[in-house]
């Protein structure tokens, strides 16, 4: 069967907070979601910036501050909160790799663009990029940072676990074996781990997932949009100190909005 590809490099990853000794203001990393093994839809992703307001269509003025020119990289640039320890010249190159990053992060679907009532098929997102350790992957209905909803609501079904291969080409069991199997693992979200970007280097991590998905019972156009959170900082060591316990945290901390949420445009799969 023929399969098509589609992939957005203009559309993060959930932030986990890091609660630091006394001595350490609370901070944040781009940790993912290790405990929380379900369906994802990106409102939930606050402390994430939009890389542009397509994918906040409706929102008015609000939408103009969720976009990471000001929600991220004006903090930067403008020495607030852990910024400020930075020289101006360094804030200047920080904000130059951080846009690497974000150019070189994407999202792809390749998926048949037709298939029968009730067929099983799979669709592979291939996604590049994310500062790392952790990127976010999920499948949603719309392009929409507080609209999108799970793509199971719109007739799609997820058939059994999804497959995760890592960036160095190895299946991933450890995060989805969390979720109990008698809940079902069929659920549109992952974690990938292991991701390891390097904006200096211009080295970029890619990984893909695989997901079962059975067509609605009745004929129609029905959407497909892969939606993307990742971290920028840790891909540039200008962008986190070194804690003695917690590792790499994160320049901005958890306040930062240094993540990002970006999505392929709406795909059609025809139902026949």
């Amino acid at each position: 069967m023929n399969r098509v590809s589609h992939h957005s490099s203009t559309a993060g990853l959930l932030v986990a907070i890091v609660a630091a000794s006394a001595a350490v203001s609370v901070s944040a990393y781009p940790g993912g979601t290790p405990d929380f093994q379900t369906d994802v839809i990106p409102y939930c992703a606050t402390c994430h910036s939009s890389l542009d307001e397509a994918s906040l269509q409706g929102a008015g003025e609000r939408a103009k501050k969720e976009v990471a020119d000001r929600k991220h990289l004006a903090t930067v640039l403008a020495a607030e909160k852990g910024y400020g320890e930075l020289s101006e010249a360094d804030r200047q190159t920080l904000v130059t790799h951080i846009k690497a990053v974000d150019a070189n992060s994407s999202i792809k679907l390749e998926f048949p663009p037709q298939v029968a009532k009730g067929e099983t098929f799979q669709v592979t997102v291939r996604v590049t990029g994310g500062a790392g350790p952790v990127v976010g992957v999920a499948l949603v209905d719309r392009p929409h940072r507080w609209y999108a909803r799970s793509a199971t609501t719109v007739g799609w079904k997820v058939i059994g676990a999804p497959t995760i291969i890592g960036p160095d080409g190895s299946p991933q069991t450890e995060w989805i074996n969390k979720r109990p199997e008698r809940e079902g693992r069929n659920i549109t979200y992952v974690n990938v781990t292991g991701v390891e970007s390097d904006a200096v280097a211009g080295t970029w991590s890619k990984s893909k997932i695989i997901f079962n998905l059975k067509a609605p019972d009745e004929v129609g156009e029905y959407p497909l949009v892969g939606a993307y959170f990742y971290g920028t900082e840790k891909a540039t060591p200008l962008g986190y100190e070194e804690h003695p316990i917690y590792g790499k945290l994160i320049r901005g901390t958890y306040t930062g909005k240094s993540g990002r949420v970006r999505f392929t445009p709406t795909n059609t799969i025809n139902v026949r």
